[in-house]
């Protein structure tokens, strides 16, 4: 079972391999950190991918930080 933490690590690792050297503030949106769509795409089909989470990217589209995304993961692998 994942922690919290484990999901939140993920997240980040897949924001600094797309967005090297942003510094990640929790409560930003990725589009506040620099990510394009593409970007935030690419974030999300990697961490789905580590995860090994099924969700289609539609559902992703209200969540408003990356804190909120790294709950909304969390949710779905515990």
């Amino acid at each position: 079972m994942a922690t919290r933490e484990h999901v939140e690590g993920v997240v980040h690792k897949a924001i600094d391999e797309i967005l090297p050297g942003v510094e990640i503030d929790g409560r930003a949106h990725l589009k506040d950190l620099g990510a394009d769509s593409v970007d935030r795409v690419e974030i999300i089909m990697a961490v789905l991918d580590r995860l090994g989470v099924r969700e289609p990217l539609s559902s992703f589209g209200g969540v408003p930080s990356v804190d909120a995304l790294v709950d909304f993961l969390w949710e779905r692998v515990r």
